[in-house]
C-alpha cells in the first residue's frame, strides 16, 4: 500500500515537473545509482552493480537525447555526456570504484550548476 503511493507521488512528480525539473532529477537519479553501485562493487554484488550502472548510462542517453543542438553548450555537453557514458561501460566492465567516483563528480558538478542555472532564471523570470 506505502509503495503504491510512494510510486504514485513519484510519477505525479516527474509528469508535472518543468523540463529544467526534469534534467534535475536526472542528474540527482545518476548520483544515487552511482552511489548504489560503489555499495554493490564494495559488497561483491556483481549483477545489482551491473543494474545500477546500466540505469546511470540509460540516464546519461537520456540527457543526449534531450540536448538542442543548436546552441554551442549542447555540442560540449555531448562530448562529456559521451565520455561519461564510455567511462561508466569501463567501470562496469571492471567493476572500478574509482571510475565510479570520477564520473560521480562530473554529475555533482552538473548538478550543483543546473541548481544555480535554475535559481538565476527564477530571478529573472
Amino acid at each position: 500500500m506505502l509503495q503504491n503511493a510512494a510510486q504514485t507521488y513519484q510519477n505525479n512528480q516527474v509528469t508535472t515537473a518543468s523540463p529544467a525539473e526534469l534534467t534535475l532529477m536526472l542528474y540527482n537519479g545518476a548520483l544515487k545509482f552511482i552511489k548504489q553501485a560503489k555499495v554493490c562493487m564494495e559488497e561483491k554484488n556483481v549483477s545489482q552493480a551491473h543494474e545500477c550502472c546500466l540505469k546511470v548510462q540509460n540516464i546519461l542517453y537520456e540527457l543526449m537525447s534531450t540536448l538542442n543542438n543548436e546552441y554551442e553548450i549542447s555540442k560540449e555537453l555531448q562530448k562529456l555526456y559521451d565520455y561519461l557514458l564510455h567511462r561508466m561501460i569501463e567501470a562496469n566492465i571492471q567493476k572500478d570504484t574509482d571510475i565510479l567516483n570520477e564520473v560521480e563528480g562530473f554529475f555533482i558538478e552538473f548538478r550543483d550548476t543546473w541548481k544555480q542555472a535554475m535559481i538565476l532564471v527564477k530571478k529573472q523570470g
